[in-house]
């Protein structure tokens, strides 16, 4: 354990990591259901332009996150009143992006709002996952993975939250989406309060020199977790991205869609515990190896489902939202673990850990939107087989092959299990 991570060690507060978690999850994954989805049914947008500009707005972050990292870390002294300040910047974005029409061209709107969105969220996952370096090493043995089971439950337990938000209010409000940005700058107050004592208590000591770029590719283990997440990642990005429009029109869900999503991540958020407990018995890679070949292996039979299939795809959501459970919580848990060993102060890696997490996003979206256009795919109307079909591959069997490559790769890596 390092000297920097035990400079005044206060009895865990984790619940704010839960609640932290929880809030930056709202501000990621479930942007890319909701936003393309919501622009294209309300202001008409392309899904071909979205693509583009979702993956043209990723070229920022390749200079953007690891410049943010390096940001992070300069503000460690800080960092409780940056987070601050960020988290409403923040929140404002969200509400710019779902509860103000565009005052100017819809696709530009999105795109300023998505960027502003975006910024805030890299640097506040970068200052919180740095933060968590230190007081995972502060927790001794097996510190990363606890860590990451309180952290990682209410990341997805956000996910749940932000998914059946929208489909609540619908109920009781016309404007639901509005609705969902308002409650997330609220619970954006609630877990900066949460998280307050968390910055000053734990960071790396003013002399303490943060990991460069350089050396984290130096170094053979983290560039390959680097690789090993991206491809990862990839998956869940695009059947994220193309959730509700397989729902709607290859299963035919009748409205229910919600119900599907919150099924998969909820099922996640009960397993993350679950997965940290277990990796702390066998070991992490071990635990994640299993998670991550019950999920494609479960995942697949997806191919194979038609209209009204609604059971047999219920049953898919929990077992392979449990699976996704321990990719969530333990491929961060190593990497932190990781990135602890080479330095107490490790906000640059966590730079490139978001750059990745949503390259993979854009990538996604640059890979299924054009396809779906080509093929002649139109949301909420009466679609060819053959547009169907492209969707089913694109769903199903995209995500299937990268998890195959995905468990290879780690598997090919050797880590430390304890």
């Amino acid at each position: 354990m390092s000297e920097a991570a035990t400079i005044s060690a206060p009895a865990p507060r984790l619940w704010g990591y839960t609640l932290f978690g929880a809030l930056l999850a709202m501000a990621g994954l479930p942007i890319y259901i909701h936003a393309p989805f919501f622009y294209v049914e309300t202001y008409g947008v392309s899904l071909a332009a979205l693509g583009t500009l979702l993956f043209v707005l990723r070229g920022l972050d390749f200079v953007q996150d690891p410049a943010l990292g390096w940001v992070s870390a300069r503000l460690v002294n800080h960092r409780g009143l940056a987070v601050a300040g960020v988290t409403a910047l923040m929140a404002g974005a969200m509400v710019m992006l779902f509860a103000i029409p565009p005052l100017f061209a819809p696709l530009a709107w999105f795109a300023v709002a998505l960027t502003l969105l975006f910024s805030c969220y890299s640097f506040l996952t970068i200052s919180f996952y740095a933060t968590g370096v230190a007081r995972g090493d502060a927790l001794g043995q097996g510190g990363h993975v606890r860590l990451a089971g309180w952290r990682e439950t209410g990341a997805l337990l956000g996910v749940c939250l932000a998914a059946a938000a929208p489909v609540a209010l619908e109920a009781i409000m016309p404007a639901p989406f509005m609705g969902f940005a308002l409650g997330f700058a609220l619970i954006a107050l609630v877990a900066v309060v949460a998280m307050r004592r968390e910055w000053p208590a734990f960071r790396a000591g003013a002399e303490t020199q943060d990991l460069s770029m350089r050396a984290i590719f130096a170094d053979p283990t983290a560039r390959r977790l680097l690789i090993i997440a991206l491809v990862n990642a990839t998956p869940v990005a695009i059947t994220s991205t193309l959730f509700l429009f397989y729902a709607e029109a290859v299963l035919q869900t009748g409205g229910l869609e919600g119900v599907f999503l919150i099924l998969l991540f909820l099922s996640a958020a009960v397993s993350a515990p679950l997965w940290a407990r277990l990796a702390r018995r066998m070991g992490a890679k071990t635990a994640l190896l299993g998670g991550m070949a019950l999920a494609a292996l479960s995942f697949a039979f997806v191919i194979t489902l038609g209209p009204g299939d609604l059971a047999i795809f219920a049953l898919i959501c929990v077992i392979s939202g449990a699976g996704i459970g321990a990719d969530l919580t333990l491929l961060p848990a190593i990497f932190s673990r990781r990135m602890a060993e080479l330095s107490p102060e490790a906000a640059q890696g966590f730079g490139l850990w978001a750059f990745v997490t949503k390259a993979t996003l854009a990538l996604a979206a640059l890979m299924v939107f054009p396809a779906l256009e080509i093929a002649g795919f139109e949301a909420g109307t009466e679609n060819s087989p053959a547009a169907l079909q492209t969707l089913i591959l694109l769903y199903a069997a995209l995500p299937s092959a990268l998890k195959a490559i995905a468990i290879a790769l780690l598997a090919l890596t050797p880590l430390k299990e304890n």
